[in-house]
């Protein structure tokens, strides 16, 4: 009679931790020792066909000069001097019958060819579809298109508690198609500093070199993040990864199935800053969370919402945010067209504000490269929009000309200019579009005086001719 019992306790734990269609699984504890002797090899099944190794190859020119000379060619052989091939492996997940691959950013970056292998061994090249460093995640796509691949279906990230089982699966160290398993350790993680979006599903399940790009799935075999960092002292997994939930990655694949070359997200128009313990006391917060609005963009969704400097958001939808990092995660995810509600606290009063999902307002952004000797000599610059401030993590009120890179030697890296500065002014005189910056390099200076933007603070700076 017991071992009957103990028979039927593990059919019934078994029957919960099944997929239940749309409903919500259950959260029980093992009953028995027969239980926990269960295995997750019905779930690796469906998921391990559906993850692939993602193989990128880079071609990079030697650039010593002694490479040019025949006399070394000569002497060390043809091979001298000859382009090199870097190869990087990385896992992928098929999320799309006709081949779409999602994968992490910096698995693809810079690639020359990229090829996905399948768990069969099979191998097809991809093209790049779409690409955005700011969530690091890539989306590829099969070249040759009669074909037709197992999927993984996505789960809902919003969903996971800590404490939840999940399994990885992906190709570590490149040693072949790995599966290992854990639990959620933290959700909600906004300070690692690994991509702009900070908001990541943290897992003690094995994750190493060559994971990233592989799956985060649940019990039910659905995804649920896309691995992508590790911390670690060795180089190795010590228990702490990290994935991006899979709600975010949903955004990113919509924007490539949608044609989009870039993700299309929502824009609120308004500077925030996060909820400090002393900021909690002058809003007359119960708690230190949610995020202070300091400043609102005319004309943007938040100005038409009629949000405020001084108020304090602290749920988008249900959803309570407690930094920037959490309230961008929250307000990005959601659907452009139609409006979500704002929690909010004013006067220490809290109400629901509705605010319109919809993209930053973009403008010719005449790129140029400043050839004219001066300190700009060297720097790529743009014209400013809400949109280029959004995507470069700027105030979205700021105005001018943006630095979006320096080139390796010139006047403008001597000089000390950045990614990310704002020329507001040069001898005095307004800087409203590229082409005054440029008429500015070319007509010359002896001193030149210059007021940027850096970092929120405006930086006055002299520099000779």
């Amino acid at each position: 009679m017991p071992d009957r019992l103990n028979f039927l306790l593990a059919l019934a734990a078994l029957a919960l931790l099944l997929p239940q269609g749309a409903a919500a699984q259950e959260r029980v504890v093992p009953p028995s020792a027969e239980a926990l002797r269960m295995s997750y090899a019905p779930i690796v099944k469906r998921v391990v066909p559906a993850v692939v190794t993602v193989s990128a190859e880079k071609t990079t020119q030697n650039r010593n000069p002694l490479m040019e000379d025949p006399f070394f060619r000569r002497f060390f052989g043809p091979q001298f001097g000859a382009p090199r091939e870097q190869k990087s492996l990385g896992s992928g997940v098929i999320v799309d019958p006709l081949g779409l691959v999602v994968t992490n950013n910096h698995v693809i970056d810079g690639a020359d060819q990229v090829k996905i292998t399948l768990a069969d061994k099979r191998e097809f090249p991809v093209e790049v579809v779409l690409k955005d460093a700011r969530t690091d995640l890539a989306v590829l796509r099969v070249k040759d298109g009669a074909e037709r691949f197992p999927v993984l279906d996505f789960g809902n990230s919003d969903g996971l508690e800590v404490g939840d089982v999940v399994l990885a699966v992906g190709n570590p160290f490149g040693v072949g198609q790995t599966v290992t398993h854990g639990i959620v350790s933290a959700v909600a993680r906004t300070q690692i500093g690994i991509t702009d979006y900070q908001f990541f599903i943290q897992t003690d399940a094995a994750i190493n070199p060559g994971n990233s790009g592989g799956a985060l799935v649940d019990m039910a075999g659905r995804l649920v993040g896309i691995n992508t960092a590790i911390f670690s002292r060795s180089g190795g997994s010590q228990g702490v990864g990290f994935a991006i939930p899979v709600n975010m990655v949903r955004v990113v694949v919509a924007s490539a199935k949608g044609g989009g070359s870039a993700v299309k997200r929502p824009w609120l128009g308004a500077n925030l800053q996060t909820v400090t313990p002393e900021l909690a006391k002058e809003f007359d917060l119960k708690r230190p969370g949610g995020v202070v609005v300091t400043g609102v963009t005319e004309k943007s969704p938040a100005a038409r919402a009629g949000l405020k400097p001084g108020d304090v958001i602290i749920a988008v939808g249900d959803q309570a945010v407690d930094d920037p990092n959490a309230f961008n995660y929250r307000f990005t995810t959601h659907a452009l067209g139609g409006q979500v509600s704002l929690g909010v606290v004013r006067g220490g009063r809290e109400s629901k504000v509705a605010v319109a999902l919809e993209t930053a307002p973009e403008a010719p952004r005449d790129e140029i490269v400043i050839q004219a000797r001066s300190p700009f000599h060297g720097a790529k610059v743009a014209n400013l929009s809400p949109a280029l401030a959004e995507e470069m993590r700027l105030a979205s009120s700021a105005e001018g000309v943006v630095v979006l890179d320096v080139a390796d030697g010139t006047l403008a890296q001597q000089f000390g200019f950045q990614r990310g500065d704002v020329v507001l002014s040069v001898n005095n005189a307004k800087v409203s579009r590229t082409r005054d910056l440029e008429k500015i390099a070319e007509a010359g200076a002896r001193v030149w005086r210059v007021v940027i933007q850096r970092g929120g603070q405006q930086i006055s700076a002299v520099f000779g001719g």
